[in-house]
């Protein structure tokens, strides 16, 4: 059965993030069409991983004959993050806007999993990997919009994600999630909940779909 990888990066909780609720609806579509299936979680908020420090980033460009006893202690603990990324079928990833960018607990991961010559280089281990990313945001950055040239979410993970590790990445991205809480955002209220509406939707037909996909493929 399917493996899928599951990560959270946002600071509130289930009942007040748009970002876990989305996830949590493509999860449980995936679930039901595998229920004997693995799911990997992580909370990085709750649970956040060790930022990349010097001796886990040398080790990974050193022999690991030549580990000294620190690196070898902190390049197990990378290694850990970058296998549960490899041995995924699909990955899906809770990714709010922050201060116009990803968490920062979410990038302390991107740091930790991007391995030269391993995850990153002309052969990526996680090449092909499918990655659902919601991109949560309280505003709007759409082409078009006053605020387009600040939407470093999307740009970033695509990036990252697609470019530097050959993922094939798929975004959801729930938008003018503030509009309830901030009264100068009252007139976009309307769109705010039919953008949620489309994202659960959306979360829940890609959830379905990918696994049953995967399904197929491993089937064959």
């Amino acid at each position: 059965m399917a493996t899928l990888l599951h990560l959270d990066s946002s600071l509130f909780p289930a009942s007040a993030s748009a970002s876990r609720a989305v996830t949590a609806a493509f999860r449980q579509a995936w679930e039901e069409e595998h229920p004997q299936g693995t799911v990997i979680y992580r909370d990085l908020s709750a649970n956040p991983v060790p930022h990349l420090d010097g001796l886990a980033a040398s080790a990974g460009f050193a022999d690991p004959a030549t580990h000294t006893p620190e690196q070898a202690a902190a390049f197990a603990e990378r290694l850990k993050l970058i296998e549960e990324l490899e041995q995924a079928d699909a990955v899906l990833i809770g990714a709010p806007m922050y201060n116009f960018t990803i968490p920062s607990t979410l990038k302390a991961w991107l740091d930790q999993v991007i391995l030269m010559g391993r995850t990153i280089g002309p052969e990526p281990t996680t090449k092909g990997t499918p990655v659902t990313v919601v991109a949560s945001r309280g505003g709007s950055y759409a082409p078009g919009t006053p605020r387009e040239g600040f939407e470093y979410v999307q740009n970033l993970l695509q990036a990252v994600l697609g470019d530097g590790l050959a993922m094939d990445v798929d975004f959801i991205v729930p938008e003018l999630t503030m509009a309830k809480s901030n009264p100068a955002m009252a007139e976009l209220i309307p769109l705010a909940e039919e953008s949620r509406a489309k994202a659960l939707a959306d979360a829940t037909a890609k959830g379905h779909g990918l696994a049953q996909r995967l399904g197929a493929t491993q089937a064959a």
